[in-house]
């Protein structure tokens, strides 16, 4: 799980991100990234009853996002707000499918940190 103040939790956070958020688009995965003046990444989640009316399909779903965020955060750029939107072809994905249109959506975002080992 993210540390609390890696997280965007409430509801004004997500439409300070959406209103004035850029956009990048994947195949089943969008993304809304924008400046924060708290100096520290902050990362939020968001799957809608598009997705699938059941919850425990939902929370898979956020479940599986979060994960690969974790092992991407690492390499962000601090200073940003990141929402990922789940889109309904979601469903149909692995993990690692997920992870690889994560990563694909922040490098073209501009927020991923190149490391010496990637």
């Amino acid at each position: 799980m993210l540390k609390k103040d890696s997280r965007i939790g409430k509801n004004k956070e997500f439409d300070r991100a959406f209103k004035l958020g850029q956009s990048f688009y994947g195949k089943f995965l969008s993304a809304k990234i924008v400046d924060n003046n708290l100096g520290r990444l902050r990362l939020g989640v968001l799957v809608s009853t598009k997705i699938s009316k059941k919850a425990p399909i939902r929370n898979l779903v956020k479940r599986r996002i979060r994960s690969a965020l974790r092992q991407s955060v690492v390499s962000l750029e601090d200073g940003k707000d990141v929402v990922i939107v789940a889109l309904p072809l979601i469903l149909d994905k692995n993990f690692k499918e997920i992870k690889t249109l994560i990563k694909d959506i922040l490098n073209k975002a501009g927020v991923l940190v190149k490391k010496d080992n990637d």
